[in-house]
């Protein structure tokens, strides 16, 4: 729901940044791309997928079922790889107790970069006819600017919670 709610918002709020259909300069399903899965793992990575395909399916490309599910599934797993990259190379716990500011803004151009990397390799071994290089670069500054965005958007409102409320 997460997903879908940001694509509503991305609609709503940046009508005019779409480079080509489902690629922006600035891109907040992004975000839950990114969040579902630190937070979530491996069920946060299937609920990006099901997102996704909802989105791809009925809103996207629903005259182009195969380009749907490659989307569906590139948006999924591509994040989810970045979150076991975190949690092997970077030394990321599961529970996100060693996860600080300076390591989430690490990996958001991490993902930045492996999302449209995904999603542009299967364009190419599909033999789509879109400009890859262009494309790979508006996709990953969307991509980090949708996840930057979505990201401080959800500080400021943790940072209007009651302090009590704040505490675990």
């Amino acid at each position: 729901m997460f997903y879908l709610t940001l694509a509503r918002l991305q609609d709503w709020a940046f009508p005019h940044v779409e480079f080509v259909r489902g690629v922006g300069w600035i891109y907040l399903p992004a975000g839950a791309r990114l969040l579902c899965p630190l937070l979530l793992g491996l069920p946060g990575a299937v609920g990006v997928l099901v997102g996704s395909w909802c989105e791809c399916f009925f809103h996207l490309y629903p005259d182009d079922p195969v380009r749907s599910l490659a989307g569906g599934l590139s948006s999924a797993l591509a994040p989810y790889l970045v979150y076991l990259f975190a949690l092997n190379v970077l030394g990321m716990q599961a529970s996100l107790t060693n996860l600080t500011s300076r390591r989430l803004l690490l990996l958001v151009p991490l993902f930045g970069v492996a999302s449209p990397l995904m999603h542009h390799l299967w364009f190419w071994l599909h033999g789509d006819p879109v400009d890859l290089a262009q494309g790979f670069v508006v996709m990953a500054v969307g991509d980090m600017l949708g996840a930057i965005v979505v990201l401080y958007l959800l500080k400021g409102m943790l940072g209007l919670l009651p302090a009590r409320a704040r505490r675990p």
